[in-house]
């Protein structure tokens, strides 16, 4: 009796977990559970979707999430840019540069060709740091004046550069270092 009571315990868990798991449909038109990495694709799709468009200096918050599931788990740096319009409102999120644990190059050319190219007229600036450390190193200080500098010489101000370290995300304007 016990043995039945276990066994049909064991598939009402096997049953509710399937059935609370995000499903995804395949090429075949048959539905299947996602795996983690489809389940994060379509978080970084529904936050890219918040963002977008979104008033981001209102709303700091959704921006640190999207920052925080894009780029919290990288293994290497990546640096992108938030393009803003003249109201400061979410044009695109482009990753620019990709680079190794503890580095990546970035071109200040490339950055203002793409402003240019998307009409904006403000940047966040954003990259991680893998180490797990959001702190801010002199390499990082330089290049945020370096790229304000730039910008400005085109109408385009960089309002912030946002550091993320796992689940911390670090603004440099915060600090007084913009």
């Amino acid at each position: 009796m016990s043995h039945d009571l276990f066994s049909s315990l064991d598939s009402f868990v096997a049953v509710s977990a399937a059935s609370s798991s995000l499903l995804v449909r395949d090429v075949t038109g048959e539905y299947r559970s996602a795996d983690a990495d489809e389940v994060l694709q379509a978080a970084q799709q529904v936050l890219a979707g918040r963002v977008r468009g979104a008033n981001v200096l209102t709303s700091p918050a959704v921006v640190k999430d999207f920052l925080r599931a894009r780029l919290g788990a990288l293994p290497h740096e990546v640096f992108a840019v938030v393009h803003l319009d003249a109201q400061h409102a979410v044009l695109e999120y482009v990753e620019m540069f990709r680079g190794t644990v503890t580095q990546t190059s970035v071109y200040p050319r490339e950055v203002l060709k793409d402003a240019l190219a998307l009409n904006s007229s403000a940047l966040l600036l954003v990259h991680c740091h893998p180490s797990g450390c959001a702190e801010p190193s002199r390499a990082d200080e330089h290049l945020t004046q370096t790229l304000k500098a730039a910008a400005a010489l085109v109408d385009v101000r960089v309002l912030d550069h946002l550091i993320v370290a796992g689940s911390t995300v670090l603004s440099m304007a915060e600090r007084g270092l913009l």
